[in-house]
């Protein structure tokens, strides 16, 4: 599932009259790199939730056959719905397979899905996601064993800890993640909701993991300014 219903308000003047999503990183838009992106790892079938200007969105992928990928769109027009509640609303579209994967249309990263998929497999967690080293205002909190037992924001101070445990260490979310289908019985949240808190809701009773791909390509295209940076990394 690719997030794209966001109303992108760090991305003015372009969010004024477009979706985010279809905002051009070297002639490509967010929304067809990170197809292309999945279809690297054999992933052809896509949900995508829409909201700001969403008819530009049906319309691109529509116009364009889903590059090459089967696309159904989750219509969250009515209400947006965040991270976490946009994944609940689209439960019905994902939950027929063992796992599924999410990402953010906004962000580009080469981390190696394959690699993420191993890991999560092997050590048999119920979320796992890449996270790497980079400086971030907000960062979750990690033991030696890479668990997640929480969250801090670097501006503020402020902490959410779901495990209590020394020694923790900061790692960056690089908004890509693998999820065992069970999760849809176990989120306790309802409504408008960010992941985070349903990660720091199921950390201490779950097993979430960080898969660290420290070294790797990864940009937050949040900004305008941020499009040239990211043409840098992403031919």
């Amino acid at each position: 599932m690719i997030f794209a219903a966001g109303l992108g308000t760090r991305f003015k003047p372009w969010t004024d009259h477009h979706p985010k999503a279809l905002a051009l990183v070297n002639g490509k838009s967010l929304l067809q790199r990170n197809i292309e992106y999945l279809q690297q790892y054999n992933i052809r079938e896509v949900v995508v939730n829409v909201h700001h200007f969403a008819n530009q969105i049906i319309d691109a992928v529509e116009k364009n056959n889903g590059w090459g990928s089967k696309i159904t769109i989750s219509d969250e027009r009515e209400e947006v719905l965040e991270t976490g509640g946009g994944l609940l609303k689209a439960r019905a579209l994902l939950e027929s397979d063992e796992q599924f994967i999410t990402l953010n249309a906004d962000i580009l990263t080469d981390l190696p899905i394959d690699k993420l998929a191993a890991f999560h497999h092997s050590c048999n967690a119920l979320i796992s996601f890449g996270v790497t080293n980079r400086k971030s205002s907000r960062c979750f909190l990690f033991d030696d064993d890479n668990r997640l037992c929480g969250w801090e924001n670097n501006q503020t101070g402020e902490k959410k800890i779901s495990i209590d445990k020394k020694g923790l260490h900061q790692m960056a979310y690089s908004c890509v993640a693998i999820f065992n289908r069970e999760v849809f019985d176990l989120i306790p949240q309802r409504g408008k909701f960010s992941l985070t808190d349903t990660y720091l809701s199921l950390a201490a009773n779950h097993l979430i993991l960080g898969y660290n791909y420290s070294g790797g390509k990864f940009i937050d295209v949040g900004k305008p300014e941020s499009v040239a940076l990211a043409e840098q990394l992403f031919d």
